[in-house]
């Protein structure tokens, strides 16, 4: 495994952040203004986005593009460390179109959608003229358990007609959502893995109701906000199924793999923004007659800080590097891996600069607040901490001896 970046990357890397630094840094607190009064993005996001992709940061997050859809076709290891310098702002993936669910979505139908559907649904995507969302967890169930997916997706003629409920959709809420990639039931009788299929959704379908928005520990996704769905008879062609019946697990696990490792990506880097925000603060704040950052506890926790994230950056770049290797069905131990360490260092290390911020920290000045939340939401989405750590469990092979007679041990005596 060779982790240094290549020539073109580390060139692509130092534009990007030449790029954030200049351009988007800058507009931070007029993002924050806006979003503070408004749903939408800000109206400089068009014209920013227009200059990312004209600088050739676009799509980065895609590496299977086609010849003639826009990006930089990256593998998913020279995209680690650019999703890293984007995830240090909540917003700033938006303005290279690298933003979940968006990005997931664009893979699974790059992979699973028709020529038609392509030219219909993935194409506006690629372009930034429409936002997605993709509907899987539902209220009712136990969504840690997808086969318990209740939704039903039943054909009728040429037609599929829906009915369900699907909430903490991310994406659903987006003003310029147009449509969703909705699973649910579409044979209740066959195995439980395979009574499920995908379809495609359009929001403006009669019958899909946004019941509301929804916060999380209560704060709002700008970028994608997240939302609660109703289907009430919502008829669509039968044309609009992604996939092939029965497969819906299928298409999900597609866009799975890339969500969770973009994710925990990003996470590297909003951790890199929290310790740095640590060592301000505590060289600048005085406590007992000493500045607060000559206290060993604290030189300790930005220690551990440090050490942790090194670590999850490697754990994320070997991720990264197998699913260029091997593809998604070869790596999924690895992403199981980085699902679980990743947000538990974040919430340590978000929970580390609250303390060391005092009250500020969780506050609407500070990231930090976020941060943490966000921590916490990504034990749970994209399944659960204890889904991923029964799947890591199965992957150990049990050893080919017993305790009684193991080689590693002094023999018992008789």
């Amino acid at each position: 495994m060779d982790f240094e970046l290549s020539a073109t990357s580390e060139a692509l890397r130092k534009r990007l952040q030449s790029f954030f630094d200049q351009q988007v840094l800058p507009r931070h607190r007029a993002w924050l203004e806006h979003t503070a009064q408004a749903s939408d993005a800000p109206p400089f996001m068009v014209e920013l986005q227009q200059k990312a992709r004209d600088a050739g940061l676009w799509n980065l997050g895609l590496p299977e593009l086609a010849d003639d859809e826009p990006g930089t076709r990256l593998s998913n290891l020279e995209y680690a460390p650019l999703a890293e310098i984007m995830g240090r702002l909540f917003w700033a993936p938006e303005a290279f179109n690298c933003q979940a669910p968006d990005v997931p979505n664009m893979i699974a139908l790059q992979n699973c959608a028709t020529r038609e559907q392509k030219q219909r649904w993935l194409r506006p995507l690629l372009e930034a003229k429409t936002r997605s969302a993709f509907g899987m967890t539902e209220p009712d169930v136990a969504s840690s358990d997808a086969t318990n997916i209740a939704t039903t997706i039943i054909r009728d003629g040429h037609d599929y007609v829906i009915n369900g409920r699907k909430w903490f959709i991310t994406g659903a809420a987006h003003p310029r959502c147009s449509f969703l990639i909705v699973m649910g039931v579409t044979n209740a009788d066959a195995d439980r893995t395979r009574r499920h299929s995908c379809v495609i959704v359009p929001m403006d379908a009669p019958g899909v109701r946004l019941v509301r928005p929804l916060r999380w520990m209560g704060c709002v996704d700008h970028t994608a906000p997240i939302g609660e769905l109703a289907f009430d008879n919502v008829r669509i062609p039968r044309e609009n199924l992604l996939g092939q019946e029965g497969e819906g697990f299928k298409v999900a696990q597609v866009r799975l793999g890339p969500a969770r490792i973009h994710h925990c990506m990003r996470s590297i880097g909003l951790c890199e923004l929290l310790i740095e925000l640590m060592m301000v603060r505590a060289a600048e704040r005085c406590a007992f007659g000493r500045t607060v950052i000559q206290y060993d506890m604290i030189q300790r926790w930005i220690a551990e800080s440090r050490v942790e994230l090194e670590q999850a950056r490697l754990l994320c770049y070997r991720c990264a590097w197998r699913l260029d290797q091997a593809g998604h069905h070869g790596a999924w131990r690895d992403v199981s891996l980085i699902k679980v360490a990743v947000p538990a260092m974040l919430q340590r290390i978000a929970d580390r600069a609250m303390q060391v911020f005092g009250a500020m920290g969780g506050s609407d000045d500070t990231p930090i607040h976020q941060a943490l939340a966000w921590g916490r939401l990504l034990r749970i989405g994209d399944g659960p901490d204890e889904v991923h750590l029964r799947q890591i469990f199965r992957m150990e092979a049990m050893p080919p001896w017993t305790i009684a007679d193991s080689p590693y041990l002094a023999a018992h005596p008789t």
